[in-house]
């Protein structure tokens, strides 16, 4: 019975187990990210993360630890100058592992394991779900509630609008009184229209009969010097007679 006992051994001796994943963790730390099978993701899952959380505190005596597992300098610098300081803020959790499917010939579990940080596509994604909120369908809340603060900038233009207000002078309104208020004034008023409306039509007929009553003036006046001359024609004809 294996009661108790967590460790996978892969199928390996113990020192060719550690061998394996010590440079699959250097190859984890220096390329960020490594394709194997599922069993040996999780672990090397274990075997690197306590490396990860070491490497936080740089000094002399974490750098040999690390070292001791890893027994590649170049992985240890990478591990300490870069990764330690894009995972500062992480409390765990540095690695992420894609099931991708099973491989052709022993349908064993494949997948990808890589640092979180270092990927960041998957950040995006992240971060635009943590910046869209939920929206619930409950009703509205009691009016009894306190209404929320307003903004600060709406209380500054709120405060803005009330300086403009004061500071312009007050125009007293001029109120229309109705019509139906005086019906006196209304009436009167009516009575003046209809009477400038009888009026106009009799100066435009004034206007229209003056031409005609200087046409009729013309012809008499003609007249009258016809008159005059037969007259004086007349006078000079007895005055030769006389003679």
């Amino acid at each position: 019975m294996r009661h108790r006992k967590k460790i996978n051994h892969l199928g390996r001796k113990s020192q060719h187990r550690k061998a394996m994943l010590s440079n699959m963790a250097s190859s984890l730390i220096i390329h960020k990210r490594i394709f194997t099978t599922l069993a040996k993701a999780k672990a090397l899952r274990v075997y690197v993360e306590p490396l990860i959380t070491k490497s936080k505190e740089d000094s002399t005596h974490s750098r040999r630890t690390v070292f001791s597992y890893l027994q590649n300098k170049q992985a240890v610098s990478e591990l300490f100058r870069e990764v330690s300081q894009k995972v500062a803020e992480r409390p765990g959790g540095y690695t992420r592992i894609l099931k991708t499917g099973f491989r052709q010939g022993d349908a064993a579990e494949m997948c990808f394991i890589e640092l979180v940080d270092y990927n960041t596509n998957m950040l995006k994604t992240t971060e635009d779900a943590a910046k869209k909120t939920r929206r619930s369908r409950r009703g509205k809340k009691s009016s009894d509630a306190e209404p929320k603060a307003a903004s600060p900038k709406k209380a500054e233009e709120k405060a803005e609008k009330a300086a403009v207000a004061e500071e312009q002078p007050e125009v007293e309104a001029v109120v229309e009184t109705p019509a139906e208020d005086h019906p006196k004034e209304t009436k009167a008023a009516e009575k003046a229209e209809e009477v400038t409306e009888i009026e106009e039509p009799k100066a435009e007929e004034k206007k229209e009969d003056e031409p005609e009553a200087e046409k009729k003036e013309e012809p008499k006046a003609e007249k009258k010097e016809e008159k005059s001359e037969a007259d004086d024609t007349e006078d000079a004809e007895e005055k030769k007679e006389e003679k």
